[in-house]
């Protein structure tokens, strides 16, 4: 019964997403091409542009600093490397963000040696739910522009963020209205109306999307548990029963600890 509970929840939380949740924008874009270029085409209006590959959830790492994790992380056939950050929170749109993911798209770029003039335009967007920027406009660009001159330095880094509380008659209006629409059938555009569909009403889809929301809640109430512990908060017998593990479940989130330290 707990079970067929858990499920029905599940399936409740899953109805109410909209591409603005990473559970969902996750599976709809991951290796989804026709999505991304959808959106890429509308947002910088360029109809020629073309996508060759598109990972979601893509770690850049840092062996000596900061890593960053992409929420859409996408290549061009111009060989140019596309950031799209989904968010809800303005806390996570901050423009050194931005600053910080375009370079590690960089750094990533040229290989050893490979002259710096090779480096190709550099994509970072930010579609975020509410207005950041504040003015009212669909689209800021942001582009590093020589004070004296007033003129683009022309370096090729282009940092966009798109208001997705923008509702005006155009294809950036009707395509933010899609990013917040939880229904698929009320979706203006068929391509991210086919997907959505997909993983909130295909079997198959649906059982994807509760699995993965099923491992996501267990590892984040492990590392809960796990920092309980290491805080001395709890007992090992109070975290099998407040967090429903057996023993051997604690004994091994113990062991992990021990590891670590």
């Amino acid at each position: 019964m707990a079970d067929q509970n858990r499920a029905v929840k599940l399936r409740r939380k899953i109805e109410g997403f909209t591409l603005f949740d990473d559970e969902l924008m996750s599976r709809v874009f991951d290796e989804n091409i026709e999505c991304t270029e959808l959106v890429l085409r509308i947002i910088l209006k360029r109809t020629d542009i073309r996508v060759t590959q598109v990972h979601t959830q893509r770690e850049i790492k840092n062996l000596r600093g900061h890593s960053v994790r992409l929420d859409i992380h996408a290549q061009t056939t111009e060989e140019e490397p596309v950031d799209i950050e989904i968010q809800r929170a303005d806390k996570g749109a901050g423009v050194k963000r931005a600053r910080y993911n375009a370079s590690m798209m960089d750094a990533n770029t040229l290989v050893k040696g490979e002259e710096y003039d090779r480096l190709p335009e550099c994509y970072c967007i930010f579609i975020t739910e509410k207005d950041v920027m504040g003015c009212g406009l669909p689209v800021y660009h942001a582009q590093r522009v020589v004070s004296e001159t007033g003129k683009l330095l022309g370096d090729g880094t282009h940092i966009i963020y798109v208001n997705g509380a923008y509702r005006g008659d155009d294809p950036i209006g009707r395509l933010m209205h899609d990013f917040s629409c939880s229904s698929p059938s009320d979706m203006y555009y068929q391509p991210l109306a086919r997907q959505v569909g997909y993983y909130k009403n295909d079997e198959k889809g649906v059982e994807a999307m509760s699995k993965g929301m099923e491992e996501l809640i267990d590892m984040e109430k492990k590392e809960i548990a796990l920092k309980m512990l290491e805080d001395g908060k709890l007992q090992k017998e109070e975290v099998a029963r407040y967090f429903g593990f057996t023993m051997d479940q604690v004994e091994e989130l113990a062991e992990s600890l021990a590891v670590q330290v």
